[in-house]
């Protein structure tokens, strides 16, 4: 069996960081995602899901998101039923995070403009110069492979 949720959307309150009395993280919120479609009269329509992270997950969370981030959630489908307050049997429907992540740059998540156009910072001296990454490399950094009879593909 799969139960499998991944989903990106944003957050329509702040989260709250509560403790059960075990002193277990647990925090509770919604994410707002629109549906990649419009409706007949060209209205898009949002799902509002509700999420729950445990632990470290809730803890980084309520320290790094609040209302209005971008957040991708990698998770599984939870039910649970209770009464309410009058009587009647309710279900609820709401997806545990197993991983939570961001989805967008900090300048984004703070509403601050990305800087195009900005100078390229200085060269670094090649005793202390990082190693190369993807974000940081150029075609320079590869070397042509003059025999490449031994490779295996």
């Amino acid at each position: 069996m799969l139960n499998k949720a991944i989903l990106v959307g944003r957050l329509t309150a702040d989260p709250e960081l509560k403790q059960t009395p075990n002193g277990v993280s647990v925090c509770s919120f919604s994410i707002a995602i629109n549906r990649p479609y419009s409706s007949k009269n060209g209205e898009r329509q949002t799902d509002f899901i509700n999420i729950v992270a445990w632990r470290g997950q809730a803890e980084f969370v309520a320290k790094y998101f609040r209302k209005g981030n971008a957040i991708g959630i990698d998770g599984s489908i939870q039910t649970r039923s209770y009464t309410d307050k009058e009587g009647n049997k309710r279900t609820a429907f709401e997806v545990v995070a197993d991983a939570v992540s961001f989805v967008e740059s900090k300048n984004a998540a703070s509403g601050a403009m990305p800087s195009y156009g900005a100078p390229a910072p200085s060269p670094v001296a090649p005793s202390t110069q990082p190693g190369v990454s993807y974000t940081s490399g150029s075609i320079g950094d590869f070397q042509e492979i003059e025999d490449d009879d031994d490779l295996p593909f």
